[in-house]
Formats: C-alpha cells, sequence, structure tokens
C-alpha cells in the first residue's frame, strides 16, 4: 500500500538529533536495569503516594523511529529517579527498526515493539538479558500501536498504514508466533479527508471481556470478542464519532464503564459510555481540548486518567501543552481545568509512572522527554527538572 497515507505519522521539523543519539548511545553495554514489580496501587493521599515511592533507579524504556534523519538506532535504554523524575541514559537495544511504540508483557519479563514500516511487524525483546527474540509480520502497513491481552497469551497490534488490526500468539518464553488473525476495517466507508482506514490503536477492555480497536480513518471505535483458545476475532459492534473527529486514543476509566477518547483530526475529546455486556460503546458530545481557537491545528495525541479515577491528561501536539481534567460523576463527566505547557515540542505520547506520580511526555521534534510531578490531590503537574535528550522521541515506558 502507498505509504502517502500514514506519512504525516512520521513528520518531524528541525531536530536535537545528535545531542540526544549521544546520551544514549554511550552505554550500549550497561547492566540491565532490574525490573522488580512495582507496588500495587492503592487507595489515599498524596503522603501514601509519596511513602509508596521504591528507592534506587528504575527502568524506563523510549520509543523512536530508526529511519529518519536525528532518529534512535533502536529502541532506548535509561533509568529514572522515582522520586526526582530524573532520567539517565544508559543505552539502546538494537536491532529493532522503527520502535515507535512498545508495551509490557504482565510478568515483566518481555518488551514489544511495533516496526512501523511498510512492511509492518511487531518485535519481542527478553530484558533479563536484553535478547531479540524475533519478529512477526503484521499483516498491514505502519503499525502503530499495540498491547498484550491480560492473560499474556495474546500480542493486539494495530496497522495505521492499511487500517487493520492483528493478532499473535505470545508462548512461554515471551516470544511472537505466526499472527493468528488479520481483520481490515471496510466499513462505514472513511470519514471527510480520509482516502480509507487508519487503524490507530487496539485494546482490552477492563473487564477482559472485549477487545476494541480505534480507527481515525473512519471515525470508528471497533469492538470485538477475542477467541482465547484460538486468537481470532469476531466483531459485535461499532461506534460512531461526529464525522471527521479522527479518533485516536482511546482510555478507560478504572470504574470500567466509561472511557475517554481523544479526537486527533477536530481536535476534541469524549466521554463514552461502555456496557461489559455487549461490548457497546456509545460515544458523546465533543468537549473542549482547551487550547483554544486560532492556535493551529493541535492534534491531541494520548489522553490518560489517573489510578484513583480522580483526573485525567490528554497531551496536545500542535498545542505543545497537557490538558488537565477533573474527572467527575463516577467518571461520567470531565470538567475541563487547564493545560500546562508540556516543555517540548510535538508530545507524542504520555506515560505514567507505576505509582501514578509521575508523568512521562515523548516529544517527538525536540528530541526529548519531559517529565511532570503528579499532585494526586487537585491533579497539579510541575516540572520535574530539564529535559531529557532522546532522538525522535515517540514513546516512553516507565517500570
Amino acid at each position: 500500500m502507498d505509504s502517502g497515507g500514514w506519512s504525516r505519522r512520521r513528520f518531524v521539523g528541525a531536530l536535537a538529533g545528535g545531542a540526544a543519539a549521544a546520551a544514549l548511545s554511550a552505554c550500549d553495554n550497561a547492566p540491565a536495569p532490574a525490573t522488580t514489580p512495582a507496588p500495587e496501587p492503592e487507595a489515599g493521599t498524596s503522603a501514601s503516594r509519596e511513602a509508596r515511592r521504591p528507592s534506587g533507579p528504575r527502568p524506563l524504556y523510549l520509543g523512536t523511529y530508526t529511519s529518519v534523519e536525528g532518529g534512535g538506532k533502536g529502541i532506548g535504554l535509561a533509568t529514572y529517579d522515582a522520586a526526582t523524575g530524573r532520567i539517565t541514559g544508559s543505552g539502546t537495544i538494537t536491532g529493532v527498526g522503527d520502535p515507535s511504540y512498545l508495551a509490557l508483557h504482565p510478568d515483566r519479563r518481555t518488551l514489544y515493539a511495533v516496526d512501523e514500516r511498510d512492511d509492518g511487524a511487531v518485535t519481542a525483546v527478553r530484558l533479563a538479558d536484553r535478547k531479540v527474540l524475533g519478529s512477526r509480520g503484521t499483516g498491514g502497513a505502519a503499525p502503530c500501536h499495540l498491547s498484550v491481552h491480560p492473560g499474556g497469551r495474546w500480542l493486539l497490534s494495530a496497522n495505521y498504514g492499511s487500517g487493520s488490526v492483528a493478532v499473535h500468539p505470545i508462548d512461554a518464553s515471551g516470544a511472537l508466533g505466526e499472527r493468528t488473525d488479520l481483520v481490515r476495517h471496510t466499513g462505514p466507508p472513511p470519514g471527510p479527508g480520509q482516502e480509507g482506514p487508519h487503524a490507530h490503536q487496539f485494546v482490552t477492555s477492563p473487564d477482559g471481556g472485549h477487545v476494541l480497536a480505534v480507527d481515525l480513518g473512519t471515525d470508528t471505535v471497533y469492538t470485538y470478542r477475542l477467541d482465547d483458545k484460538a486468537g481470532t476475532l469476531t466483531e459485535v459492534a461499532q461506534a460512531q464519532t461526529r464525522p471527521g473527529a479522527g479518533p485516536r486514543h482511546l482510555t478507560f476509566h478504572p470504574g470500567g464503564r466509561y472511557a475517554y477518547l481523544a479526537n486527533e483530526v477536530d481536535n476534541t475529546v469524549a466521554v463514552c459510555s461502555y456496557d461489559p455486556a455487549s461490548g457497546r460503546v456509545e460515544v458523546g458530545e465533543a468537549q473542549s481540548t482547551g487550547t483554544g481557537s486560532g492556535t493551529g491545528t493541535s492534534y491531541p495525541a494520548q489522553i490518560l486518567v489517573t489510578a484513583d479515577g480522580r483526573h485525567a491528561f490528554l497531551a496536545n501536539r500542535g498545542h505543545n501543552s497537557l490538558t488537565r481534567y477533573a474527572v467527575e460523576a463516577d467518571g461520567a463527566r470531565l470538567r475541563l481545568l487547564g493545560t500546562v505547557p508540556v516543555g517540548g515540542d510535538f508530545p507524542r505520547q504520555i506515560a505514567f509512572s507505576p505509582e501514578g506520580t509521575l508523568l512521562f511526555a515523548a516529544n517527538q521534534k525536540s528530541s526529548t522527554v519531559t517529565v511532570f510531578h503528579v499532585d494526586g490531590a487537585d491533579g497539579g503537574l510541575r516540572r520535574a527538572g530539564e529535559a531529557f535528550p532522546s532522538p525522535v522521541a515517540v514513546c516512553a515506558l516507565p517500570l
């Protein structure tokens, strides 16, 4: 398939690639960072969150593009201080092409990466010794997202370029088997300004009963049942956004009955209801991202919800900001609190530390990762020191 439909995903402006590459490439043979399981989240005050922070450096994995000027050489390796948020580079896992999105197996022993290329693939890496366990084709172009089914037996991936979703089995070693299913989104027709489907995300619902695919090209969230024995998909529902919204990323409230949808093209978010019995999603009214009018296209990227379900955060790439929301009515409502400068250019992806006390933003065009302290009481964000240089940073995965 012609790559013209997805080339905008890889667009980068002026890059600080040289300095960023130097920060990560000097220690390719450094010892593998420890992956001790993090404490389980619990309800409580900010003081209890502070007390749960582990001591010592924690692993941080960084996704990039390897085939663009100023890009990385593979999956970036770093550590971070859970108290201060300070990041220290420690090397690179080479042998993985264009690893633009990363996910961890539930047993924390294997890392998975997309290979976002015309001939798309997904790759498994054993973390104990950083050995690449091999790659498998996704059957589509430009895979941009992947996730591990909670049971740990299946890897789910979304092919942006060809508008399809794929399933791969995971064996006991963490390695991937041959694809068990591939479904292309053939309907409804593409939305305004789109030439075809563009699957952007593939995730499991909190109840584990369904898997959901967000497609920017068709303005649709698709719900499937995954056969846990065969690894095959059966579509059970579709939910349409308003035409031209361009849905990109969905995240669930901890209660499991509501989710929040970031719409890339029309610069909005929407609260969605979810029925665990049927898998049906209903998309609510479009809401503001707080980036204002007349500031150019904001390109909302990713939305996160805190573990206690009280606050949500949205990355705005064009506006170079993070929007803060209060979550109200047991998840049924978002209330805009304002925006905070991200301290970088084009925040492509955001992630919480396991304890939820830090938020990491991967800034694609500035080749940096910025870190914020998260106030558990009011959802306030406070910068944690200087930005960390990382070549064409498009994904940060803190463990």
